[in-house]
Order: structure tokens, then C-alpha cells, then sequence
């Protein structure tokens, strides 16, 4: 994966697969390789380009507060640089957000979303949840840190499936192995990005056609959220996977991803 500049700094990021361009933003504590799985189906039909956010990854951490326009604008530069005047977006959750900002801030670079579990502000307990999500890490040892992540956006059918179960625990070992992947300063920016975040009174700006997509068992960032969100965004459609978690592009990987692709083709 190249790195070029954009707002101020250095951008790493990917191409892969062909057709229509396709920005693919990922969440917080993540790089943009956790989109691996989903590109693999993706890249048939369009050209998937993803990146370490600000603040992860072999991308810059700079000292924060970050703020969800200003990783906006960081995509921005990205599309321009690559010479992209228009791409279809996919963000999930904390890349919904910088997705909703990319959408009110540079409009004529958008074609259609897909926001994966969004929210348009937080209230107390979220504000709380991303505090403590730089206090665990701050405090607890790389695999203590994954196990804490993993509590947040995995629902109980994922705890109760002894594949899943698997695969959680063999992460949560990785996570112990790349502890370099963000600093604390990183983390600490995005978080202040996501706590700050507060849309809701412009999301109707956005004309665009978007799909608001969750699980609704999610503990991290509630069912109640993705519903505003949609509800604030004119030509916009809702569905919330039964018994899924935040991670229910994981838990239901195989019709999410026939189901975003299809949406995508069709938007």
C-alpha cells in the first residue's frame, strides 16, 4: 500500500479489483486492512480503495483532538490525488461518520453511501464509551485491550458460536502481537473525533441515495442511533440485522456482502 499527502499529512492507503471507484472508511482503533474479507467480493465489480485513518495504522498520528470533518477533508484529498471527481462510499462506524462529513462538506465527490452502524451525536453513555476505550488502552496489555473491543461490538451469538468463539480468541492473540498498530495520541484523536461528531442538523443536506445498515443487538453504538441517522437523510433506506452486534458485517459476512454489492450496483 502507497502513501501519498493529503490535508496535511501522509495518507496510507490501497487500490484493488476494477470498475467503479469505491471508498471504503473504516472505524476506529481499525486499519483500512479489516476491509480484506469484504474487498475480496467487492473488487469484481469496483475498483475497492482503502486507507489507515488518521491517527492508525502506517497513516499519521499526529497530536489531536482530531475531528470527523477534518478526516473528511483527509479523504477528500485522498480522491483528489487519485484523480477520482465522484466514488460510492462504504464507512463503518466511526468511518460512517467521517463518511456523513465527506457528504455535507464535498457533496459533488459523492455518488451513494453505505453507512454501517452511524451515529449523527452522542449521548452521555457514548461520550463515556469512547473515554474509556482510550483509558483501556492507556492501562491494559495489548490482548486485555482486543478482549475489550471484542466485548463491545460482538453480540452474544457470536460469544455462543464455537467457530466464532475461535476466531475471536486467535485476534485477540494478533492484537497482542501488533500493539504498534496505533498509540495512544491516535487513539486518543479519533475518539475525540467520534465524541464530537454532531450532524444531525445537517444531514438533510445530504441528497444522495444511502443505506443505514446495523445490528440490532449492537451494545456500542445502539439500534436508536442508525435510526436517527436515517430518519434525518431524505432518500435514505434502513435494515438491522436480527441477533447481529456492531460487528455484523462479521456475523452475517456472507449475505452482507452479496447484499452491499447488490446495493451498490444498483445506486
Amino acid at each position: 500500500m502507497p502513501i501519498l499527502r493529503s490535508n496535511g499529512i501522509n495518507l496510507h492507503y490501497g487500490q484493488q479489483g476494477s470498475g467503479e471507484p469505491l471508498l471504503l472508511i473504516m472505524g476506529i482503533t481499525a486499519t483500512g486492512s479489516v476491509w480484506e474479507k469484504h474487498v475480496a467480493y467487492w473488487q469484481k465489480n469496483f475498483t475497492c480503495i482503502t486507507l489507515d485513518n488518521r491517527g492508525v495504522g502506517l497513516s499519521d498520528q499526529p497530536e489531536g483532538p482530531y475531528t470527523t470533518a477534518q478526516m473528511a477533508d483527509d479523504c477528500a484529498g485522498l480522491l483528489d490525488a487519485l484523480d477520482l471527481p465522484k466514488v460510492k462510499v462504504v464507512g463503518c462506524s466511526m468511518g460512517s461518520t467521517i463518511a456523513q462529513q465527506l457528504a455535507i462538506r464535498h457533496p459533488e465527490k459523492i455518488i451513494s453511501m453505505v453507512l454501517m452502524c452511524p451515529w449523527a451525536n452522542c449521548d452521555n453513555k457514548a461520550r463515556a464509551t469512547f473515554q474509556h476505550m482510550v483509558n483501556c488502552k492507556t492501562a491494559f496489555a495489548p490482548e486485555a485491550f482486543s478482549l475489550f473491543i471484542q466485548l463491545l461490538i460482538y453480540s452474544k451469538s457470536s460469544w455462543d458460536e464455537d467457530t466464532m468463539f475461535a476466531e475471536m480468541a486467535a485476534n485477540k492473540s494478533l492484537g497482542a502481537t501488533n500493539e504498534q498498530v496505533q498509540s495512544v495520541q491516535g487513539l486518543t484523536g479519533q475518539a475525540a473525533a467520534c465524541i464530537q461528531h454532531d450532524v444531525l442538523q445537517m444531514l438533510p443536506q445530504i441528497k444522495q441515495p444511502v443505506l443505514v445498515i446495523g445490528g440490532k443487538e449492537d451494545i456500542f453504538t445502539p439500534m436508536w442511533m442508525a435510526t436517527a441517522v436515517a430518519a434525518a437523510i431524505p432518500n435514505s433506506e434502513l435494515y438491522m440485522y436480527d441477533g447481529c452486534g456492531h460487528a455484523f458485517h462479521w456475523e452475517q459476512i456472507a449475505d452482507f456482502n452479496e447484499r452491499i454489492n447488490c446495493w451498490l450496483l444498483n445506486h
